[in-house]
């Protein structure tokens, strides 16, 4: 019987699922979203909540310090909230692991189950989650979108241009070569939007304006650190004029930085997502560069958006959470600078 059961709800995933591809009428990185200064210079402050609320979060995993860094977000935004009198509780929860969408659909039924008053969700593939926001829209429980993924029934979307990482590496790489030479990809798992989109990103603009330089490799490696090791491994012995390699995430650039290490040879590494472990590797003169979307201050965002939403106010479909490129020019530069970030402020 378990097994029957655990049968229709893999069938039910797959076909949410495919109908989330299948549904191309929004992609975050296709509309027209709007910075959270904009959204704080048209409504001001933030409605102050009623006392006691709860928000769920839910994140992929955390064996990645990205959504440990994410989750410490979350839990800064409430501690602001408690300074400003506000009574707010986030419960952040997240899959065993990045394969789990069942197990993270379960913390997310498991959340509408108590009532939160809203939930933040970060889903694993584009239509694991589905199920979830359909159940808890049908019960009245605003759901956005954060980070990346793509959950075609969240009313909102809080997060970075995911293509743009991609292109922002694709830029300072051909800086670096002078538009010439051979560099390889590394994809993150291929059922999540962001790999798709920075890949994408990275492979268009060199297309468009770097014809000199030639994409000769790219294979899936599931943010997983040996996985990229073992591919950059294979791709340095096959491609002697290999230059450069973009990775979907840190955990993977990193392997791919041993891998560099171990040959002896001079080939930029570039990754995304600014974990800590990226920075020191690029003050050590490792890694080259990072794309930073600075996920402790995407939670806080992510957080004043769902309340303002909660609060009355209709804001548009996405708003767009910072990022940058971060290289040993301005590794030691405070986030908050880079970002120009002002923490929020809760109406009287």
């Amino acid at each position: 019987m378990k097994k029957l059961v655990a049968l229709v709800l893999c069938l039910a995933m797959l076909a949410t699922a495919v109908a989330a591809l299948a549904d191309d009428a929004f992609n975050p990185d296709n509309e027209a979203g709007v910075m959270i200064e904009e959204i704080r210079a048209e409504f001001g402050a933030v409605p102050r909540p009623a006392d006691g609320i709860t928000l769920g979060a839910v994140a992929k995993q955390f064996q990645n310090e990205y959504w440990r860094t994410l989750r410490e977000g979350y839990y800064e935004a409430q501690k602001k909230a408690a300074e400003a009198g506000v009574n707010l509780t986030i419960d952040v929860q997240a899959a065993q692991d990045e394969n789990d969408e069942q197990g993270q659909l379960a913390v997310v039924n498991n959340m509408i189950n108590r009532q939160y008053a809203a939930l933040m969700l970060s889903p694993i593939s584009d239509g694991n989650l589905v199920p979830g926001v359909e159940s808890a829209l049908e019960k009245g429980i605003p759901c956005v979108n954060v980070n990346d993924g793509l959950i075609a029934n969240a009313p909102n979307f809080v997060g970075p241009k995911a293509i743009q990482n991609g292109e922002l590496a694709a830029e300072w790489i051909s800086n670096k070569l002078g538009g010439q030479g051979e560099v390889a990809v590394v994809i993150g798992m291929p059922k999540a939007f962001a790999a798709r989109q920075r890949t994408e990103g990275f492979k268009t603009w060199m297309a468009q304006n770097a014809p000199g330089i030639t994409v000769v490799a790219e294979q899936n490696a599931d943010w997983d650190r040996n996985k990229a090791k073992e591919l950059a491994d294979t791709w340095i012995k096959n491609y002697p004029d290999l230059k450069a390699i973009f990775c979907n995430n840190d955990g993977m650039a990193l392997g791919v930085v041993e891998a560099v290490e171990d040959s002896g040879r001079d080939i930029l590494v570039v990754g995304v997502d600014g974990i800590g472990e990226a920075y020191d590797s690029i003050r050590a003169g490792k890694l080259d560069a990072t794309i930073d979307s600075f996920p402790f201050y995407k939670a806080q965002i992510a957080t004043e958006c769902t309340l303002r939403i909660l609060g009355g106010q209709e804001l548009p479909r996405v708003v767009w959470t910072p990022q940058a490129l971060i290289d040993s020019t301005n590794v030691d530069t405070p986030a908050a600078e880079i970002i120009n970030w002002a923490p929020t402020e809760y109406a009287q």
